[in-house]
């Protein structure tokens, strides 16, 4: 009676593990935009570059649309150079705004991680502070947009994660630093992102049981097979 009490016993604790496993929520990054710095220090009518980088959090990713926006009385985009991370990219540049392409090639491929989709270099025009932003609008077709390897394609940007840059100009210019333009730069979103590879503070209990729980799988198993013999 005792040797059957403790193999019940030992079951109950194997399904309560096991569904522990099964049913615990896991934790996910999402996918977004950022450039290689947060601030820019220039001189009037010098040029400067930023990279402009993709994070694919978890996810496996096809293609990415970048739209960043910018007060063109005081930044001048100039040129973008294709970076490394999807094989085909393409740009194309107009006032107050560059929009960006980057897509892999060969059917059944994806990227991961991070990369640099591409080096953007702006000329600096008047003194004052600016701001480079992701147009980043989930309802709108000419936005950010990270896809997703699916059948669906599914975009899968996280706005708030969009990383920016402040770019603050001093030196020999043609206008004071209280000139403002008139074109409305979308706020800069103030919310960092969570490091690839790291876990957030409010997921370190739930991936700390997912790992460790098949390996007390493994052991209810052994244990169990030793009552049963």
């Amino acid at each position: 009676m005792f040797r059957n009490d403790k193999r019940l016993s030992f079951l109950l604790t194997f399904l309560f593990f096991l569904s522990l496993y099964f049913f615990l929520p896991r934790t996910t990054f999402g996918a977004f935009l950022k450039f290689d710095k947060t601030t820019v220090s220039s001189q009037a009518t010098q040029t400067f570059t930023v990279d402009v980088t993709v994070d694919a959090g978890t996810d496996q990713v096809t293609s990415t649309d970048i739209w960043i926006v910018y007060d063109p009385s005081y930044l001048e985009a100039q040129t973008v150079t294709n970076g490394t991370f999807f094989p085909a990219v393409t740009s194309n540049i107009t006032s107050g705004k560059v929009s960006i392409t980057g897509l892999i090639v060969d059917p059944g491929t994806y990227k991961t991680g991070t990369g640099v989709v591409a080096t953007v270099t702006f000329k600096s025009l008047l003194n004052g502070t600016n701001s480079l932003s992701f147009d980043c609008r989930t309802d709108v077709s000419n936005s950010s947009k990270i896809i997703k390897n699916d059948v669906n394609a599914t975009n899968i940007i996280e706005c708030s994660k969009n990383v920016g840059a402040t770019v603050t100009i001093g030196g020999t210019a043609t206008s004071s630093s209280s000139s403002t333009g008139t074109y409305a730069t979308p706020t800069v979103s103030s919310v960092q992102p969570t490091v690839a590879g790291t876990l957030p503070e409010s997921g370190i209990v739930e991936n700390i049981a997912r790992f460790a729980i098949p390996g007390l799988i493994l052991l209810m198993i052994g244990a169990m097979l030793r009552l049963a013999l």
